[in-house]
């Protein structure tokens, strides 16, 4: 019997023209801890998904135990012994902890009812099993009035609960505090010494030196390179990541001596904490660091949309503090989100509505001409090069671009002082991401202050003066100059925030 539980190889995945993963390997031996390492979208989620039958590749070749395997779904793969747990959680909040937990295996009872007692007994006992992981849990509560760290152990419970010979724990750290992660660490090494096979993706270098026996790296949606921990570095890794040391951004990078814009002093909120910057006139501020990290939080609280709760922020030497969004439009300030979906377009609603909306904020009232309003927005539109048929149109008749275009219109068209950009191309052309930064150049050459967040690294490290790496909800460095490159970006972002 081959000493594998679970293994790959050729797998290639493609969504439509993107190509995920492509002619990618891995292997996973028996009792192994193996973890996956790689960049924002290298492809990793969607090898495991694959192995894990969530996904179905469109070449390639899954091995379970030795023995080619074709997973028709999930269900076919729990039954094959391989549990899941994803960083996006699913669970059902109106469902208490046993009921989570024992989804899809819920034991019956008499006229084929579930038998509640049994159900309760079942999670109490895996409950103790964990030991200190899953202290003071209560079976009886509901899901959705536990904190976040809580649902990603009901999340652990669920997939022992099957008791799998091989799972997959993708970011299952993310939400623990360090003691949590040290009990959830103890739990990995009693699995492996019962012979269970685990798979570790991990953003925290730390972590991956502190419980994998190897790791394998991807990028690109491909294998480049596989480690026995104990005899690699940190850097060896990162250069696997990134594809070597010396990659560098390729703007001009100017110096600015002009009074800040905007200057935050040990801004605090929810999970932010202790951010202390001075932003100026013309400068592009990047935000850089791994998914999660607080970077979107960070622009929201500028924006008047998540609470500040200490610290103080000073806009053109006035304090600043919005009570909401209304507030931050009015004071000079404007937000552009790359989720057009949920906090971008007004569905439905004409182009020309979509971008007036800021500009009649600003104002202070939402009564104007229509044709004074288009009037205004002219010469804007031509530096968008936005097309369209009638500014009457639904904002859903424009490609996704173009939406992105009126999207950025509309805060443009209020004249910010600084512009608040959230993944502002997730989701667009070539063209039109080139368009989308040469304007965002054009505004920093006219003074204007940017702070931009982009899950595309090359985009953020050619287009920011300075970035600001993000760990945990804190600044844990901050990049100019030559240490402008994607090596010292991820050096940075995979440093604990400790």
């Amino acid at each position: 019997m081959t000493n594998l539980a679970l293994s790959a190889s050729g797998i290639t995945k493609r969504f439509g023209a993107l190509v995920a993963v492509e002619d990618c390997a891995f292997d996973l031996a028996r009792g192994e801890v193996h973890a996956l390492l790689g960049s924002n979208g290298c492809g990793k989620s969607t090898l495991c998904k694959v192995m894990a039958g969530t996904l179905a590749a469109d070449a390639g070749t899954v091995l379970l135990d030795g023995h080619p395997t074709t997973f028709r779904g999930p269900l076919d793969a729990r039954r094959g012994g391989i549990a899941t747990v994803y960083q996006e959680l699913s669970l059902i909040p109106t469902l208490t902890v046993a009921a989570n937990i024992a989804l899809g295996t819920e034991p019956a009872g008499r006229l084929g009812t579930v038998d509640r007692a049994a159900l309760r007994t079942r999670a109490e006992a895996l409950i103790g099993s964990v030991g200190a992981l899953a202290a003071g849990l209560d079976p009886d509560a509901l899901v959705g009035d536990l904190p976040i760290d809580r649902q990603q152990i009901v999340e652990i419970l669920k997939a022992l609960a099957m008791a799998p010979r091989v799972i997959l724990f993708d970011e299952s750290t993310s939400s623990l505090d360090r003691a949590q992660v040290d009990a959830f660490f103890a739990l990995v090494r009693r699995l492996q010494s019962e012979t269970v096979s685990i798979i570790f993706i991990s953003h925290r270098m730390q972590e991956i030196f502190a419980i994998a026996d190897r790791v394998t790296v991807m990028r690109n949606g491909t294998r480049v390179g596989k480690r026995v921990t104990a005899e690699t570095t940190r850097d060896d890794l990162v250069s696997l990541m990134v594809g070597g040391r010396h990659e560098r951004g390729t703007r001009v990078r100017r110096d600015n001596d002009a009074a800040a814009v905007l200057q935050l002093q040990a801004l605090g909120g929810g999970r932010l904490s202790g951010i202390t910057v001075a932003l100026r006139p013309g400068e592009v501020l990047g935000l850089g660091g791994l998914h999660g990290q607080g970077r979107s939080e960070f622009l929201l609280s500028l924006f008047g949309a998540f609470p500040v709760t200490s610290g103080q922020m000073m806009l053109a030497g006035q304090p600043h503090a919005p009570r909401g969004p209304n507030d931050a439009i009015r004071a000079g300030l404007a937000y552009v989100s790359g989720d057009r979906g949920r906090a971008g377009a007004l569905h439905g609603r004409p182009i020309l509505e979509n971008m007036a909306l800021a500009t009649l904020s600003r104002r202070g009232g939402f009564l104007a001409r229509r044709g004074a309003l288009a009037e205004g927005l002219t010469g804007l539109i031509d530096r968008l090069k936005l097309k369209f048929g009638k500014l009457s149109h639904p904002i859903g008749t424009l490609s996704g671009g173009n939406q992105q275009k009126a999207i950025l219109g509309r805060a443009l068209a209020a004249g910010p002082r600084v512009l608040l950009l959230d993944d502002p191309t997730k989701g667009i052309d070539v063209r039109a991401k080139e368009d989308l930064y040469a304007l965002i150049r054009e505004l920093g050459a006219q003074g204007a202050a940017v702070i931009l967040y982009s899950s595309e690294d090359h985009e953020l490290l050619e287009n920011a003066d300075r970035v600001l790496v993000f760990n945990g909800g804190q600044v844990v460095e901050e990049l100019s100059g030559d240490r402008l490159t994607e090596f010292d970006l991820y050096s940075a972002a995979l440093r604990s925030a400790a």
